[in-house]
C-alpha cells in the first residue's frame, strides 16, 4: 500500500508549479499517490514535465496535465492562472507554489549577487505572491476545501553565513511572511501553509563537497539529508484533511535543525 494512502486526495485537483524535477516533482508524485489529478508546470524541462504526467496517468483514473512558462515573466503567470482557470471543481483544490529558480547548479551559479537575487525574487517571491493572491481568490469564490501551499527555508528566520545564506534567507523569509499574511486574508474558506526544508538532497546536495556533506548531517538530530520524498510528504499532510485545523503554519522539514557554532564550521571547513 501506498505510504500516502491514509491521506485520501481522490476526486481533487492540483496544480504543483516546478513539477517537472526536484521537490516539486516529488510533490506531483505523492498528490496523485493519493488520489489527486494532477497539473504538472514547468519552466524549461518539459521533458521533466511529460515524464511526470506519464508516471500519474499509469497510476489509473488520475488525469494530469502539464504546461511551460517562465514565471519571471508577467505573462507566463497569467498564462498558467488563465490555463488553470477550468481544472477542476471550480478551479484547483490545490496550489503548491513549489517552483523556485536553481542559483547554485546552473549556469546561473555563476551569475553576480544582484542578478541571483533579481532572478530569485522574480520567481520564488513575485510568482508566489501573484499565483498564491488571485487562485486564493478564486478559491474563496469557489468554496468547498481547498488549500494551498508554499515553500520557504528552515534557516530563514535565523539566518545563514555567506552569499546562498543571505539570498536564500531574504527570498524565503518573503515567502514564509507572505505565507501567513495570506492565511489571515483567506480565512477561514482556504487554508494556506508552508513548508521549509532544510538539508534536503537535491541536484546540489548530490554535488557539494565534503564539508557541506558532513555539515548537513550534523546540523540534523536525525543525522542524515532530507530528501524531496521528505518534503512531498509533509506537503501531502498540509493538503490533505488530516491538516483541516492547519493554516498560517510553517512546517519545517529538517530532522531537526542543531544550530553550529561558527567555531565548529570553521574547524571542519
Amino acid at each position: 500500500m501506498s505510504p500516502h494512502a491514509k491521506h485520501d486526495l481522490r476526486g481533487r485537483y492540483a496544480v504543483v508549479t516546478g513539477g517537472s524535477s526536484g521537490l516539486g516533482r516529488a510533490t506531483a508524485l505523492a498528490l496523485a499517490e493519493a488520489g489527486a489529478h494532477v497539473w504538472v508546470h514547468c519552466g524549461r524541462n518539459s521533458e521533466g514535465a511529460k515524464a511526470v504526467c506519464g508516471a500519474i496517468t499509469a497510476m489509473s483514473e488520475r488525469d494530469a496535465r502539464w504546461s511551460r512558462g517562465d514565471l519571471r515573466e508577467s505573462q507566463c503567470v497569467e498564462a498558467l492562472l488563465d490555463d488553470t482557470a477550468d481544472w477542476g471543481n471550480g478551479g484547483p483544490d490545490i496550489w503548491v507554489n513549489a517552483a523556485g529558480l536553481d542559483v547554485l547548479t546552473t549556469e546561473a551559479a555563476q551569475w553576480s549577487f544582484d542578478d541571483k537575487l533579481t532572478a530569485l525574487w522574480q520567481v520564488d517571491v513575485m510568482a508566489s505572491v501573484r499565483l498564491g493572491r488571485a487562485v486564493g481568490a478564486r478559491m474563496k469564490r469557489a468554496g468547498g476545501e481547498r488549500a494551498i501551499v508554499n515553500i520557504g527555508w528552515d534557516q530563514a528566520e535565523i539566518g545563514m553565513e555567506g552569499d546562498s545564506g543571505e539570498l536564500f534567507a531574504t527570498i524565503k523569509g518573503a515567502v514564509m511572511a507572505f505565507t501567513r499574511s495570506l492565511a489571515k486574508s483567506l480565512a477561514p474558506a482556504v487554508r494556506v501553509n508552508c513548508v521549509a526544508p532544510g538539508w534536503i538532497r537535491t541536484a546540489w546536495g548530490e554535488e557539494a563537497s565534503a564539508y557541506w556533506q558532513q555539515r548537513a548531517e550534523r546540523e540534523s538530530l536525525l543525522q542524515r539529508w532530507g530528501t524531496p520524498e521528505d518534503v512531498a510528504a509533509a506537503v501531502l499532510f498540509l493538503v490533505s484533511p488530516g491538516a483541516s485545523f492547519l493554516t498560517g503554519v510553517t512546517l519545517p522539514v529538517n530532522g531537526g535543525f542543531r544550530h553550529t557554532p561558527p567555531r565548529e564550521q570553521a574547524e571542519s571547513s
